[in-house]
């Protein structure tokens, strides 16, 4: 019993300081993570996009 009273405390607080941030500020903190967050080929596949693209370009160069 003891852990569902923390999860309902823990939830109610998080919604009190969800509803308790001016709707600006939230918007700006949201700005503020999507331009930190990586594009998705990395987060999937770490190096592996950026390694092929220069193998690509690099077999380009050669060709020309």
């Amino acid at each position: 019993m003891a852990k569902s009273d923390e999860l309902v405390k823990y939830i109610t607080e998080q919604v009190v300081t969800y509803i308790e941030t001016p709707k600006d500020v939230r918007q700006q903190v949201k700005a503020l993570n999507k331009e930190k967050r990586e594009n998705w080929q990395t987060r999937w596949f770490g190096l592996l996009p950026l390694a092929t693209r220069m193998w690509i370009d690099q077999a380009k160069i050669k060709k020309k």
